[in-house]
């Protein structure tokens, strides 16, 4: 199982865009700005979720230059291609992911 390297440049695209929506000037309404707030808040989650993502996935292509990429970090015991096709930048085996 080999990890997709064209999706960091995708993810950072959309933080990104995320970014550039937090610079827009803001509605002066206030019934609009209430809704931006709020619209503002998930941007900002879903830009935190991105970047832990990114760091997720620097660490994996790490441990591919390093060989131990589908490797358990914990136990060190194979990930199975199962869990890597549903979460390719996972560091631990399904077992120790539910340890943690």
């Amino acid at each position: 199982m080999q990890l997709n390297q064209k999706n960091p440049t995708g993810l950072e695209n959309r933080l990104s865009r995320i970014e550039q929506d937090f610079t827009t000037p803001r509605n002066p309404d206030d019934d609009d700005r209430a809704v931006e707030r709020n619209n503002d808040e998930v941007l900002e989650e879903l830009g935190e979720a991105g970047e832990k993502e990114l760091v997720a996935i620097d660490a994996a292509l790490a441990r591919i230059d390093a060989g131990t990429f589908g490797i358990c970090a914990k136990c060190g015991q194979p990930i199975a291609e199962r869990r890597l096709g549903t979460v390719p930048h996972t560091p631990l085996c399904q077992a120790c992911a539910g340890e943690a």
